[in-house]
């Protein structure tokens, strides 16, 4: 059925738009910028804020345009001088009790709100008064939380709650009082969190940001005693150059691993690597659960944000996740046993950084069972955000570097390895291999393209084997709770099941570059990215983990086979209950 189409004048331009669509909505689809600061679409659409106010004739005051619908015949002006001085007073209320730090603020350079204030020439701050002051919770060792650069406007309450499903913070308190915080006033780290960062995401300020650790990380590089090895993980080289100013979606890998160079980095290694032993195992777990019919559906574990919803949440459920360790984490490993004896350096003095999408990761990083011999995996994860920053600080221009290719013998790495970063990317790769290994065969289905895509939730039936199967692949903790209910209540018969703890995986992680809500509503980040990744699978001279001459060597010197007692020891871990409150 067809919507009935709506006509309105905005700026003296006619539009026709389907009725229900907001002001705002409509005057973005014909070029007519409204601002905001509140808004973020189909996550936050609550007018709190008013930066978006527009004049509609024949109404007294104004109209928050984006949650005010388009009615036939609206006439509507966006840019008065009634307009404008009313957005100017908001702003100015807003500074006013904002802690005005911007040159040394993470977001300098991408604020929402110091975008507007340049853009409406604010330079100085009239109701200047009493400004609140709030402890500044840095006990995460993923998230720092700065309420004295907050302005209310609950994107990331939205973002917790509403897509999330998790809730761990909301609005308390009332009045000049009120703030976002976590229930009893607690710090983030004592609380619900998952790590994910989707707050960070949505935060148009700097009023949370990931807890950053560079300055450790420049500590070790100017070491000599310290042998610093970073990797980096799939979804940051699709992600990277944003920081740059190129376009969204820019491989640039080559450019990467040559700036990561001149950092000064003893080996620059591909995450990559690691994660083609993350689907040797996998998969190899998989087939022996297949075939003894025991703890199905296997769940994916290389998200630690949705492995500790998991443990907080459904802890019944979890002989059902998959035993290994996420790729960088096993790549840790193998680093520090492997590698270090094959090139004959003391384990203990070799550093690994990680660089992720993900904020989660620092603190899968630090948990008791990513350790072995008294040695953790990894020492430092940083994002793809703070890695920009150092490339910026060493005074890199990366837009012109050069291209270089990873070290050897850990950068190597197969097209399945990088579709890990996003959502169906890992149980596509596992599913090839598992093909492969249970028919004996190199089969020529390669994509499996029943588990792509931004749906939340995609469910197939795919056939391995002559067997069909019935797998599911969801990203966003909301959607995984959905899944879980299913399993939980017996109303599922998945056989394999893939989560990530952010809406649509690695490629729009806690750590990567955050869009403005004007760009989250235009453009569709995820798939720009997801398609660059899927692009380097497609270009791949080898397209299967299994197929990997490093991946095969490795297991012929030290690890000996798929699941061996080597390969548990280094290559898996295991989970825990977990209580949502430490206090």
């Amino acid at each position: 059925m067809s919507k009935e189409i709506i006509t309105l004048t905005i700026d003296g331009q006619e539009v026709k738009t389907e009725k229900g669509t907001t002001i705002l909505k409509a005057a973005r689809q014909v070029g007519i910028d409204i601002p905001t600061l509140c808004f973020l679409k189909d996550i936050n659409e609550v007018g709190d804020c008013r930066m978006c106010i527009v004049e509609v004739e024949g109404r007294r005051g104004f109209a928050t345009s984006c949650i005010q619908t388009v009615e036939e015949g609206m006439v509507v002006h966006t840019n008065t001088p009634n307009v404008l001085e009313a957005r100017h007073v908001i702003l100015d209320l807003i500074l006013s009790n904002h802690h005005r730090d911007c040159l040394t603020c993470t977001r300098n350079g991408n604020c929402e709100l110091q975008n507007l204030a340049r853009k409406f020439n604010v330079l100085n701050v009239e109701f200047e008064g009493e400004m609140s002051e709030h402890t500044i919770d840095n006990l995460s060792p993923s998230i720092v939380r700065d309420f004295n650069k907050c302005i209310l406007c609950r994107r990331c309450v939205a973002a917790c709650k509403n897509v999330q499903k998790i809730g761990a913070i909301d609005c308390i308190n009332r009045g000049f009082e009120s703030c976002i915080s976590t229930v009893g006033d607690h710090s983030l780290n004592d609380v619900n969190c998952t790590n994910c960062g989707q707050c960070i995401q949505a935060c148009p300020t700097g009023a949370l940001h990931e807890k950053e650790t560079i300055d450790d990380v420049w500590v070790k590089l100017k070491d000599p005693d310290t042998y610093v090895i970073v990797q980096t993980a799939p979804a940051v080289r699709v992600a990277l150059g944003e920081e740059f100013d190129m376009p969204i979606g820019t491989n640039v890998t080559g450019k990467m691993v040559t700036a990561l160079k001149r950092l000064g980095f003893d080996k620059v290694f591909d995450t990559n690597t690691g994660a083609d032993f993350t689907i040797m195992e996998e998969a190899n777990e998989f087939i022996e659960r297949f075939t003894e019919n025991d703890n199905l559906p296997m769940i994916t574990s290389c998200s630690p944000g949705w492995v500790k919803y998991i443990e907080m949440n459904y802890p019944e459920l979890l002989p059902h996740l998959s035993t290994c360790k996420s790729p960088h984490q096993m790549l840790g490993s193998l680093l520090k046993t492997y590698y270090a004896k094959k090139e004959g350096i003391d384990p203990k003095k070799i550093y690994v950084v990680s660089v992720m999408p993900c904020i989660a990761k620092k603190f899968e990083r630090q948990r008791e069972e990513m350790k072995n011999d008294g040695l953790y995996d990894v020492d430092n994860v940083i994002t793809t955000r703070e890695l920009s920053r150092m490339i910026k600080q060493a005074n890199i221009e990366f837009e012109k570097l050069e291209d270089s290719i990873f070290d050897n013998p850990m950068g190597e790495a197969t097209g399945a390895a990088a579709i890990f970063g996003t959502t169906g990317g890992v149980m596509e790769a596992a599913l090839r291999t598992a093909q492969d290994t249970l028919t004996g065969k190199d089969l020529e289905k390669i994509d499996f393209k029943e588990v792509r895509g931004g749906d939340g939730i995609k469910k197939a039936s795919v056939n391995i084997a002559g067997k069909d199967i019935n797998v599911v692949a969801a990203s966003g903790l909301a959607n995984a709770k959905e899944i879980l209910e299913e399993i939980k209540n017996g109303k599922a018969d998945y056989k394999f099941v893939e989560i990530m703890a952010c809406p649509g995986g690695c490629v729009m992680g806690g750590g990567q570059p955050i869009k403005s809500s004007k760009v989250r509503s235009e453009i569709d980040v995820r798939k720009l990215r997801a398609d660059a990744l899927y692009s380097i699978d497609e270009k791949s001279t080898i397209r299967k983990s299994h197929e990997n001459p490093v991946v095969k060597n490795i297991y012929e010197e030290f690890l000996e086979k798929p699941g061996s007692y080597r390969a548990e020891k280094l290559l898996h871990t295991s989970y825990k209950k977990r209580e949502k409150y430490q206090f």
